[in-house]
């Protein structure tokens, strides 16, 4: 072990024994740099559906559309993810390293835009990761051993491959994942000292590890992601903020997850202003017009509008609506269509906010999920309903999945049996095929 790592160690140690318990209603979510951000904006309400005429069994049976569980989508990315945790539990680090980066420069993704790397990477560190979340949230105050004992192992691997980056990067990513678990996503006054003194010690760890590799990422999209995520942890200035973010999209234009997590940065409770993410969000769908057409433009746009009543009364509304249309037309695969249906229809389309400007947009938006549907629609998946509900919140503790996706099933039902309510107004079924909806002779 190096003098730096022994350093942070025994800073932690000392933040340990004041016996630290984060205040969970003080934590409400963390935003990691490049998934769904959580919402915000205080002042925004969620509005109460009208009750549906039907029951649930009933559109159920006027209503027919596959609903696989799981998805083809969600096998992947669990596959990825069980490939990563078993090879890290069974110590074979070097063949895991060779597995990341071997995708890593194949820019191999899931049909919904993963990337295999990350989520391999995610896989390999998920046991340290979720037992610091397991004892932060669990209730009681935490003991130093599932605290350290998990990054402490993840040190010696990292000291057994100095200098390696996909070594370097799963336990930079680790810290920075336990720091946000520490931390939350309030404003720095709401956020105790100490929680707060634990995130910064994490990070500034992160960076350590880091530093050989940054701002030179050898190429490698998944070294650059984990160097943007280190600017969840600093002042950034803007420019840089906006650099780093260019780097890595230009490196796998295909992902949207950067895409969208520079929009997010760029807004003023960040590093940036309305003006600079209109700007960049103008200047990335330019630069992957190939890739996305308009839907650069959409992809930044996308979180940064559905927490921020500022940057949603600002949009270039035709040109966002183009870019969801140009995505489609590139990506038509099952999880995309119900991601930005669910989008349309839930995260944006059941938010209110009491701005003029901002309400008239999020309202558009929301119609746009009767022609994704209608135009896109062949399978349901009721997790990303579910999660569309709860603003995309990727850190969301979910105690029973069963119920969390029975919820998204109802939302999904309910929005869509009232976009064909005609339809079934006139006796007919709708039947969900491959080539989309149709309306057929025959309902109950």
């Amino acid at each position: 072990m190096n003098d730096v790592y022994e350093t942070f160690m025994k800073a932690l140690r000392d933040i340990l024994q004041t016996k630290l318990r984060p205040l969970v209603g003080l934590l409400p979510k963390r935003v990691q740099p490049l998934h769904m951000p959580a919402r915000v904006t205080p002042q925004r309400a969620i509005l109460r559906r009208a009750p549906v005429d039907i029951s649930d069994d009933l559109a159920q049976t006027l209503l027919q559309i596959s609903c696989p569980d799981p998805t083809t989508e969600d096998k992947l990315r669990d596959g990825h993810i069980a490939m990563g945790q078993r090879l890290a539990r069974q110590e074979r680090w070097g063949e895991l390293s060779a597995l990341i980066r071997k995708s890593d420069i194949g820019r191999n993704m899931t049909p919904g835009a993963m990337p295999a790397a990350d989520l391999l990477a995610y896989g390999a560190r998920a046991d340290v990761v979720l037992a610091v979340e397991h004892a932060l949230f669990d209730g009681s105050p935490p003991s130093d051993a599932p605290l350290l004992a998990g990054i402490e192992a993840l040190e010696h691997v990292l000291a057994e491959h100095e200098g390696d980056p996909v070594i370097s990067s799963i336990v930079a990513q680790s810290h920075m994942d336990i720091g946000w678990a520490w931390r939350g996503t309030g404003w720095d006054a709401e956020i105790p000292d100490r929680n707060h003194a634990a995130f910064a010690a994490h990070f500034d760890r992160a960076g350590d590890i880091l530093s050989p590799f940054c701002p030179n990422t050898l190429q490698s999209p998944l070294l650059a992601a984990s160097c943007c995520a280190l600017l969840g942890g600093t002042d950034a200035g803007r420019r840089r903020v906006a650099d780093r973010y260019e780097a890595l999209i230009d490196l796998n234009p295909q992902n949207p997850r950067p895409m969208r997590a520079m929009g997010n940065h760029l807004l003023p409770r960040w590093y940036g202003s309305y003006k600079e993410l209109e700007l960049e969000a103008h200047r990335t769908a330019a630069r992957v017009m190939e890739t996305w057409g308009a839907g650069g433009y959409t992809w930044v746009m996308f979180d940064a509008i559905s927490f921020d009543d500022e940057a949603c009364a600002n949009l270039d509304l035709t040109f966002f609506i183009e870019g969801l249309r140009d995505i489609l037309a590139r990506h038509s695969d099952p999880y995309t269509v119900n991601l930005l249906a669910s989008y349309c229809a839930n995260a944006i389309g059941q938010v209110y906010s009491g701005d003029d400007r901002a309400d008239h947009n999020r309202k558009v938006i929301a119609g746009c999920a009767r022609w994704i549907i209608r135009d896109h629609m062949t399978e349901l998946h009721p997790m990303v309903w579910a999660h569309a509900a709860q603003g995309f919140d990727n850190s969301l503790h979910v105690r029973s999945p069963a119920n969390f996706a029975d919820s998204g099933r109802k939302d999904a039902m309910r929005i869509i049996t009232r976009l064909f309510s005609r339809e079934i107004a006139a006796g007919k079924r709708v039947v969900f095929t491959e080539s989309g909806p149709e309306a057929m002779a025959g309902g109950a």
